[in-house]
């Protein structure tokens, strides 16, 4: 029997600036945006909060950011993860080996996993889902310390990075299609290792190989193909005309806004009767 569709469409990196925050304010009050995930540390963080408290349909998650970032922790702390400002580079394959074979790395990790999740407690807000900066948490030590760290906090959901090959190819070509399928046994590894600690997940994502341009041609597409199961679409979305972030400067943030607030995109999914929610919402299916 075909698994009943169920649909999480999230907004990352809330908090990294107005110009998201904003964007993420009118897509969930005007559009099909239903989750964000919050980055505790980051500039704009303190204005995510106050506008997800006045937004109550918004279910929020935690995004850990444990490369390309601000660290939490003073940079006296963390002088193994971040530089002298706290920030942490995007050199992720050597960080990834260093995790694994650096004991000081990993306590330092550890806290500073342990103060985002800390972090992310005392906005008072309910805790929807987790999930990682580029996805790092498919790093073994990493899932690890998520999970045991996350069971402290209430964690219940985890997004599971696994994109379909089909839209892999569609959106990013024989190289994102590759890097999907080469990264399709981690994912499985991965929701082995959810399931095992009794946390929920989505069975598929959408936006890994066209992420900064998930349009609404895009979208429509997703819904088109939208398979059975839980799926979630992922987006940054900003207020057109600002830079939100130096890695990220061919993103489309507008475009990706408009296709949120995109009356084809709100039809598409009513007529293909696609429940939408949160993470949290996934007990009840």
């Amino acid at each position: 029997m075909t698994p009943r569709k169920f649909l999480i469409v999230t907004a990352d990196d809330f908090g990294l600036h107005e110009a998201v925050n904003d964007a993420v304010e009118v897509a969930s009050g005007s559009g099909v945006l239903t989750a964000a995930s919050l980055m505790v540390a980051a500039p704009a963080a303190a204005d995510a909060i106050r506008r997800a408290h006045r937004l109550p349909a918004l279910r929020v998650g935690l995004h850990l950011v444990l490369a390309d970032g601000q660290a939490m922790l003073e940079p006296r702390l963390v002088s193994a993860l971040a530089d002298s400002n706290g920030l942490m580079d995007d050199r992720m394959v050597l960080r990834g080996i260093r995790y694994f074979v650096l004991p000081r790395v990993r306590r330092q990790l550890e806290g500073e996993i342990r103060a985002q999740f800390r972090a992310f407690a005392d906005t008072g807000l309910r805790l929807d889902h987790v999930n990682v900066h580029k996805h790092f948490h498919m790093h073994p030590v990493l899932l690890d310390m998520l999970v045991r760290i996350g069971r402290d906090f209430g964690v219940a959901a985890v997004r599971l990075p696994a994109e379909p090959l089909w839209f892999a190819a569609e959106a990013g070509g024989w190289r994102a299609a590759a890097a999907s399928a080469l990264l399709k046994p981690w994912a499985g590894i991965m929701k082995s290792r959810l399931r095992r600690a009794g946390l929920q997940h989505n069975d598929q994502v959408f936006g890994i190989a066209a992420s900064g341009a998930m349009d609404e041609a895009v979208l429509l597409r997703v819904i088109e193909r939208l398979p059975g199961g839980v799926s979630e679409i992922y987006l940054h979305p900003a207020q057109p005309g600002h830079r939100v972030s130096a890695s990220m400067p061919d993103y489309r943030h507008g475009d990706e806004l408009a296709a949120l607030l995109s009356p084809r995109v709100r039809a598409a999914i009513t007529a293909a009767r696609v429940p939408l929610g949160g993470f949290g919402d996934l007990g009840q299916l």
